[in-house]
């Protein structure tokens, strides 16, 4: 693809993206994409074979930049999960208190086209809900969060719950209220997990057979240097 090709894709692409988040899917048309983006309709669909393609193109490179800008929102790994976690609700209210905001464009493409479970839009807003959830697993597991899983599914339960409450009464309030959540559900799984894990007093060291204790022999075994204390302690799945 040429420079000028690849601009005149960039530009459709950017006029459907707007076209599509201020009008709704249905009723922005290819001939209003054209014209934003000042080409011909023919070009368009020199670019794009169908309406469909152009709707899956712009979700697909719609959620690469909006899972990075949430991941930024989170700020540097290092501290708590339950700390970071509240960014990204904090990332949500700001985007609510603007007036332009229209909630979420993937639950919004999914909501509108939720008779076509097989359109291209559909499932590209799965992938992305998929691919985000994913995403808070990944982050609670190296936070050595145990249940990583049912977490990060719990926190995108929170998150969509927010974006749609936002969205219908246009208070950030929601999302304020669901990132407090959010910081008290992993706190509590944190401490839940520092709970059923074994203090070191409790370790066992077992007698080897013959009544011969560890260290008085060669033949010693000692289940905290075969791994005991990691297959008893909270690990992420």
């Amino acid at each position: 693809m040429d420079d000028q090709t690849e601009s005149t894709h960039t530009a459709i692409l950017h006029a459907a993206r707007e076209l599509f988040y201020e009008e709704g899917i249905r009723t922005a048309s290819m001939d209003g994409i054209a014209a934003r983006a000042g080409v011909t309709k023919k070009t368009v669909y020199n670019h794009f074979r169908s309406k469909d393609d152009l709707v899956a193109a712009w979700l697909t490179a719609l959620d690469e930049e909006v899972r990075r800008r949430y991941a930024a929102s989170l700020g540097p790994v290092g501290r708590p999960f339950e700390v970071r976690v509240h960014g990204l609700f904090a990332r949500l209210a700001d985007l609510a208190r603007d007036p332009r905001w229209k909630g979420c464009a993937f639950a919004r493409a999914a909501n509108e086209l939720a008779g076509l479970p097989g359109h291209p839009g559909v499932v590209a807003a799965k992938e992305h809900r998929r691919r985000f959830e994913a995403w808070f697993e990944e982050e609670l597991r190296a936070d050595g969060l145990a249940e990583s899983a049912r977490l990060a599914r719990r926190l995108i339960i929170l998150f969509d719950g927010a974006v749609t409450q936002c969205l219908l009464h246009h208070d950030p309030a929601y999302a304020d209220e669901a990132g407090q959540a959010a910081t008290e559900m992993v706190s509590a799984a944190r401490e839940d997990a520092r709970r059923v894990a074994p203090p070191a007093a409790a370790r066992v060291r077992v007698p080897a057979a013959g009544g011969v204790h560890p260290g008085a022999g060669t033949n010693g075994h000692d289940l905290e240097a075969a791994g005991y204390s990691k297959m008893h302690a909270p690990v992420a799945p």
